[in-house]
């Protein structure tokens, strides 16, 4: 299960940082013709976002893979999850139900690595492995 949460995670980064360094870096106005909800925002919001989907991203990833605080791992997946259902709740009040399957796949495999890395197989904070604790005589 573990590989398969990597995968996920990996995958899930790729996309979510994509993503959001596009909202980052991209000039509002040409961001607007390829995501028209932009323009019902405002671009300090858009900019927010793609910060949070940048950190989400990073989150995913690094705090599991140096085995440093990687309980953030988790968090940054419930929290991308959220970010998808309130994504799909924008999206659904504006009648952009194409948009919807992109955020329902996205929520569902992020609350996937969120409930996975907390319940199924969480990852160990550097120091905490079971096969180095030692055993009393």
């Amino acid at each position: 299960m573990s590989k398969i949460l990597w995968v996920l995670q990996i995958l899930l980064a790729i996309g979510f940082f994509m993503f959001g360094i596009m909202k980052i870096t991209t000039p509002y106005d040409q961001l607007a013709t390829q995501m028209p909800w932009v323009l019902d925002i405002s671009p300090t919001l858009v900019r927010f976002i793609g910060i949070a989907e940048v950190a989400g991203a990073l989150g995913l990833v690094l705090p599991a893979a140096t085995r440093i605080l990687p309980w953030l791992t988790p968090l940054a997946a419930a929290l991308l999850a959220l970010d998808m259902v309130v994504a799909a709740i924008f999206h659904i009040t504006r009648s952009e139900f194409g948009n919807l399957p992109f955020n329902i796949v996205l929520g569902v495999l992020a609350a996937i690595v969120a409930y996975g890395r907390w319940k199924i197989a969480p990852i160990q904070a550097r120091g905490e492995d079971s096969s180095t604790a030692t055993t009393a005589h």
